[in-house]
């Protein structure tokens, strides 16, 4: 094969694209921070205009998304598995997506926030916006784990972050389990309706942390593999 051929197929190596995706999914998610403080002061056009930014973020992510796919290559000359960063980038997919599932939930209904859980409820939206920031610094280094051949300083740095995912979505487990009890405290101010959707929109909130550690188990995996 001619050597312009050979250069072409590395020039095609995807990680800088994932890396530019997972950038626009914690972006995507960091806009829940004020989405959630706009909706706990019931200011729902405020609301509104953030979930138009975490919608066009979440688009955004989704056309480098479908680039990715369309340009990944196939070739033997791929230095990490297709099928590896091709589930890596549908982790990562997953987290936008959910972000933007919150929102549409929280503002369709202009779901109301009970001041009892209120401070809870962003302690713990921020606790799992921790779990999406540090999913992201792992894949940021994925281009010099692969000039380390997946070893040596770079692979015991994914390796602690893929530790403190797994400590971060414990935290979150537990912080959801308290805010279900001190929800239920509170139903009888709310319609039925408002609490279903209260106690599922908590527990999407928890599905970042999850999809976070689903990424760093992903990047693991890579790191046995290699």
């Amino acid at each position: 094969m001619p050597l312009n051929n050979i250069m072409g197929i590395f020039a095609k190596s995807p990680i800088k694209p994932l890396e530019e995706h997972i950038k626009r999914v914690h972006s995507c998610c960091e806009e829940l921070l004020p989405f959630f403080a706009a909706a706990q002061k019931g200011d729902w056009q405020e609301a509104a205009t953030i979930r138009q930014r975490i919608c066009q973020m979440e688009r955004e992510a989704d056309t480098i998304k479908r680039e990715i796919r369309l340009s990944l290559p196939s070739s033997i000359f791929m230095p990490v598995d297709r099928g590896n960063l091709l589930e890596l980038l549908r982790q990562q997919d997953k987290i936008a997506n959910r972000a933007k599932d919150i929102s549409g939930r929280v503002l369709g209904r202009e779901l109301p926030i009970p001041t009892l859980i209120a401070e809870d409820l962003q302690a713990y939206l921020a606790r799992t916006l921790d779990a999406v920031r540090l999913a992201r610094s792992a894949v940021n280094e994925l281009d010099d784990l692969l000039e380390t051949g997946f070893r040596g300083r770079e692979a015991v740095i994914v390796e602690k972050m893929v530790k403190e995912l797994d400590h971060i979505e414990d935290d979150t487990d537990g912080m959801q389990v308290a805010l279900h009890r001190k929800l239920r405290q509170c139903e009888a101010e709310l319609s039925a309706v408002d609490v279903v959707f209260l106690y599922s929109v908590i527990e999407w909130i928890g599905d970042l942390s999850d999809l976070a550690a689903r990424v760093g188990a992903r990047l693991e995996l890579m790191l046995a593999r290699s």
